[in-house]
Order: C-alpha cells, then structure tokens, then sequence
C-alpha cells in the first residue's frame, strides 16, 4: 500500500510537468476530430435514434407513466441524451485510451525511467517488433473489453451499475494495458509474468481506482450532451480531461511497476549470491 500512495505521488508531479501537459494535446486534436466528425456526420441521426427506442421503450412509458404530465415532458426531454451519454461514453474512454497508449506511454515511460530508474536495465523488447507486440496485445485485450462493454450495456439503466460495470471493465483493461506498456521496455517476459503474478492485487486495485478516475468527465461530458447545442464547447474540455487522467494513470502505473520490478531484480540478486556465498562456505 505505501508503494501505491509513492507512486501515485510521483506520478501527480511528473503529470503536472509541462511536457506532459502539451503531450496531451496529440490525443485530443485527434479525438476531437474523430468526435467532431462524427457529431458532423451523425450527430442528429444519433440523437433521433436515441429519442426513438427511448419512446418505444416499456421501461420510459412505465417510468413516465408514473410521473405528471409536466414531469413526466420533462424528464422524456433528457431521457434521449442520457442514454446516447451512456453508450458514447465507453466509446471516447476507449478511445482516448488507446490514443493515449499509442501517442503517449512510450514518452511516459522513458521519462519515468530517465528521472527515477535509470539504472534500471532495459532486458525487453525494442523498435517495431516491440511496438508491434504491444500493439497487438492491447488490441487484443481492447477487443475483450469492448465486448464485456457491450454485453453488459443494458444493465447500465440500472442505476447502481452504471457506478459499477464501466469502472471496472475499464479498470481491468487499464490494468493489463498499462501493466504490460509499463514494463515492456524494461523487463523480459518472464520477469513480466512473475512480476504482475506477484503483484496481480495492487495492479487491479490500481486499475480499479483508475478506473474510476477516468468516469470523472463524464461530469463536463454529460452537460454538452444533455444540451446539444453546448456539445462543440464541453467536448474538447471533457476529451482533454480523459487524455490527462489516463496519462496520470500510465504515469502511476510506470512508476509503480518499475519500482516493482527493480525490487524483484535485487531480491533474485541477493538469491543469486546467497547461493554462490553457501557454495563457497560447503
């Protein structure tokens, strides 16, 4: 516990760094884009659609049906937006994630391992066959997530899951993505599989509380979709938001599982000529 509060320190500071504030603009000139795009394209069809099955649907008319007339006009106004809110939002923490990964963990990595590790030996892969590996791992992983996101979607009009179920898919999936990203530089497979066998509570936990972080948009989010005519204001703010916690979340991972891994190397050292000492000594 003592080395998630460190780490989470460390990474707070190395987060507030000018260079990582400007590295964060990549993924949100490239999200925006995305998002703006498609608002341009399907914005309103999205919209209509989600005021269609919201009206067709026997959960709304049962709920409407219990509520005034006036009420009831009231909250069928915000019913569609919500419900576009909650299947949009996997979709832009999905995405700012991997753009996150792809754009900005490598520069996370190195500058954990330059200010804090540097005497750390890099025994992993390197160049394309290590971008590829990761890319293909976190897309892998990515793919798994989606599918628990989609299956799991139509419990999220349940009030108390849609607190629940998103956090913690997204939490599992930052902790194998940013896990691996974290140490794939630095250490061997081997050492990558003890490493997060060993520490596989406190890396969830991690993941889980980073998973909850990352919801924290959603309260600049919510208001740009709820109001559609603020969308082209609250969105680069909330977009900028969800590039700035998962770059925290990298950095906290980075410094916590390179710390990890430089005390797993020390105590296989202190293994290593314990054995050589007894060897002498018989």
């Amino acid at each position: 516990m003592k080395d998630l509060f460190l780490a989470c320190w460390r990474a707070l500071l190395d987060a507030l760094r000018l260079r990582v504030l400007l590295l964060t603009l990549a993924p949100l000139a490239v999200m925006l884009l995305l998002v703006l795009g498609a608002n341009l394209l399907w914005g309103e069809a999205m919209l209509a659609w989600a005021r269609g099955w919201v009206g067709s649907a026997w959960w709304s008319n049962w709920l409407l049906g219990l509520l005034d007339a006036d009420v009831a006009e009231r909250v069928r106004a915000v019913l569609a937006p919500l419900v576009l809110l909650a299947l949009l939002t996997p979709l832009v923490m999905l995405g700012a994630l991997l753009l996150v990964a792809t754009l900005m963990m490598p520069a996370m990595r190195r500058l954990v391992a330059r200010t804090r590790f540097a005497a750390l030996q890099p025994r992993g892969g390197k160049g394309a066959r290590m971008w590829l590996g990761s890319l293909a791992y976190c897309g892998g992983v990515t793919l798994v997530a989606l599918v628990l996101l989609l299956l799991s979607s139509p419990l999220w009009l349940v009030p108390p899951l849609i607190a629940v179920l998103p956090p913690l898919i997204f939490g599992w999936l930052g902790y194998r993505v940013m896990s691996y990203d974290a140490l794939t530089e630095h250490a061997t497979p081997a050492e990558r599989r003890a490493l997060m066998q060993r520490h596989r509570a406190a890396l969830l936990a991690l993941g889980i509380i980073t998973g909850y972080l990352s919801t924290a948009p959603v309260a600049v989010w919510a208001p740009g979709v709820m109001l559609f005519s603020f969308i082209w204001l609250v969105v680069p703010v909330a977009i900028w938001m969800y590039a700035w916690t998962f770059a925290f979340s990298s950095l906290w991972f980075a410094h916590y599982c390179l710390n990890a891994l430089q005390a797993q190397r020390a105590a296989e050292q202190a293994l290593v000529d314990w054995q050589v000492e007894a060897i002498d000594v018989l």
